[in-house]
């Protein structure tokens, strides 16, 4: 989950590099570094804590190198100090190395080298992979070995004797016109400009200098010097590939006048809805034509003799997963699993005929995912009954990510580039990405009336306006509202039906960005155990809007309110049962239920991100956590 960033051409790498560090610091910010390579010399410059530190210490500092590597830190092995920040280097210093990710064998490894004469500095992982270059290197001069690029020889070799998922860029100070980078794993991509390279974990740090660029897949290594890119796999052949151009403006990552990024994608969400239902939807549809109102792209033969869906996914986007659940075997009739990834890989549920499996990632890399969704693939891949053929969907807001070249198709949720750590316009679209595959299968299965379909279709083209008049109506209270609980321990978020995964989302994210105790139940289940949690001292978030069971929450939320609790309603707006029930109101437009996680989302979006700022808090990027969690 660490950010690495590389730079080789004819500018100043230092400034190039930490701006780079800054687009990817949601990535982790425990500590940050980077190297340098100057006439000779390697130069490495590590701090402790977020990149300001850094920043701080190379404040005056005049660097003319013209190649160099930077890191941030989310710590996975060893304490995040500054002895444990990257890069690393061999015991000589001529060699750096920055790394995403984690070495399995790091302990065996570490061993073997110190027996050798090797000296450690740090704690971490990486800082065995210098060494174990410096090591190959030193055995290739003693075979006399004629090698052209011995350090970059040393590197592939090195390479193989990792265990683990990884990424990787290295530079040698006795080479100063070579940038090796690897991926195994963990993603990396290089950046082509004029007459300059660059490497990166991901894309923002390279989009304001390049649109073009290159992923490296699993089990390759690319050299980059000044006069171009190659590329090899681990084995050494040489392979031809070509860059592709980003659609992608700088100006998406900027803060743009809010105080926080996370505002402002909570603000960005009705225009993310709007370009989503534009893409995928014909709004002009009615009922009496005879074709398919969604358009996703999707080959028929995905969905044919379709029997059951199993859906892969960590986080928010489980929650995102969990509404997808309820959608498709609602509206489409077809039985629905959703699984944690990080379970799924250890215990796959027994095959089943004709399933369509879905991953869901917001990054396109999330480790855990695409390990589950690999395995499913050769599983069922060794099977000869043809019932039990892979059929993989992947839903993501990176189309050019690790995911889409896992599977073959791929719902694109043109949600934009979201810096904050906390998801809130990703699982928007995620959400509306379901929407639309539920429709698609249910217009294919024929299991909602013409006229039925046509009414969602309205009302998800009026769902943008209606975000928008929560966020104008809303924003002022809540901010006010959160000032009651910038002392409060604990949470409860209540829901039923198709907003119990609402009520885990608002409890995530006040979690991830307030540190506050949050748990999110099914409110029927209150009676069941947790009502045992309530005084008080413990707030209640109670989703109730009109629909099945809009009676049933209004009655659990009377049971939380006789324990004294104080009760916080998401609820329709203008409704005089709500008022009487619930001491604070959070109204939202009256929608049909079904369509109700799109607009009871925006307040508990709200209220976390003013209870973490009237906290004091760091929004972006809260404690312990990574926007992208690409180790297991």
């Amino acid at each position: 989950m660490c950010g690495i960033v590389g730079y080789i051409g004819t500018r100043p790498a230092s400034d190039i590099l930490m701006e780079g560090l800054q687009k990817l610091e949601y990535r982790g910010y425990d500590s940050a570094g980077l190297a340098t390579v100057l006439e000779g010399e390697l130069e490495c410059v590590r701090a402790k804590g977020k990149l300001q530190n850094l920043a701080d210490k190379l404040a005056g500092m005049e660097n003319p190198a013209r190649l160099g590597i930077g890191h941030t830190r989310w710590a996975t092995h060893g304490k995040p100090e500054e002895y444990n920040a990257h890069p690393h280097t061999d015991t000589h210093r001529r060699i750096a190395v920055v790394q995403n990710g984690i070495v399995e064998n790091y302990r065996e490894l570490r061993e073997t080298l110190k027996a050798k004469g090797h000296e450690f500095r740090s704690d971490t992982d990486t800082e065995v992979i210098p060494h174990l270059i410096a090591e190959n290197m030193k055995q290739l001069s003693a075979a006399d070995s004629i090698e052209d690029n011995p350090f970059f020889e040393a590197v592939r070799i090195s390479v193989n004797q990792l265990e683990g998922a990884f990424a990787l860029a290295v530079i040698n100070a006795d080479y100063p016109d070579d940038l090796i980078v690897v991926r195994q794993q963990a993603p990396l991509i290089i950046g082509f400009g004029q007459g300059e390279f660059f490497c990166a974990s991901d894309t923002p740090a390279i989009v304001p200098h390049t649109r073009a660029v290159l992923p490296l897949e699993n089990g390759e290594l690319a050299k980059l010097t000044p006069l171009g890119v190659e590329v090899y796999t681990f084995a050494g052949d040489r392979l031809k590939k070509r860059p592709f151009s980003l659609n992608w403006n700088p100006i998406m990552v900027e803060k743009q006048g809010f105080k926080h990024f996370m505002l402002k994608e909570i603000y960005e969400q009705p225009g993310v809805v709007r370009t989503c239902v534009e893409t995928y939807l014909d709004t002009t549809w009615s009922s009496d034509r005879d074709t398919n109102p969604v358009t996703l792209g999707l080959a028929d033969d995905l969905f044919t003799d379709l029997e059951h869906v199993q859906i892969v996914a960590c986080g928010t986007s489980w929650h995102a997963s969990l509404v997808g659940k309820y959608l498709i075997e609602q509206l489409a009739g077809i039985p629905t699993m959703v699984q944690y990834a990080s379970e799924f890989r250890y215990s796959p549920s027994p095959l089943t005929r004709h399933t369509l499996t879905i991953g869901v990632t917001q990054s396109g890399e999330t480790a855990d995912t695409l390990a589950a969704l690999e395995m499913e693939q050769k599983r069922r891949q060794a099977t000869e009954d043809l019932a039990l053929a892979p059929r993989m969907l992947g839903i993501t807001n990176r189309p050019e990510s690790s995911l889409a070249r896992l599977v073959p198709h791929i719902i694109d949720t043109h949600a934009g580039i979201e810096i904050g750590v906390a998801a809130t316009k990703t699982f928007i679209a995620q959400v509306m990405a379901f929407y639309f595959l539920a429709l698609d299968l249910a217009y294919r299965r024929q299991t909602l009336k013409p006229e039925r379909i046509e009414q969602i279709i309205e009302e998800l083209r009026q769902m943008p306006g209606q975000i928008e008049a929560v966020l104008e109506s809303q924003e002022r209270y809540i901010e006010e509202l959160a000032h009651n609980f910038s002392e409060t321990q604990d949470f409860i978020f209540l829901g039923r039906g198709i907003n119990f995964p609402i009520a885990l989302e608002g409890a995530l994210k006040l979690k991830e960005i307030s540190y506050i105790h949050a748990e999110g139940y099914p409110a029927g289940e209150m009676k069941h155990g947790p009502i045992a949690l309530l005084d008080a001292k413990v707030p209640v978030v109670a989703i109730a809007m009109p629909g099945t069971v809009y009676d049933k929450v209004l009655s659990n939320a009377q049971e939380a309110k006789a324990r004294d609790a104080q009760l916080i309603g998401v609820v329709p707006l203008n409704d005089e049962e709500a008022e009487f029930t619930f001491n604070s109101l959070l109204p939202v437009p009256p929608v049909d239920e079904l369509l109700s996680p799109i607009l009871t989302v925006i307040p508990l979006q709200l209220l976390a991100y003013h209870i973490a700022a009237r906290r004091g808090l760091d929004v972006d990027q809260p404690r312990n956590l990574a926007k992208s969690v690409t180790v297991e």
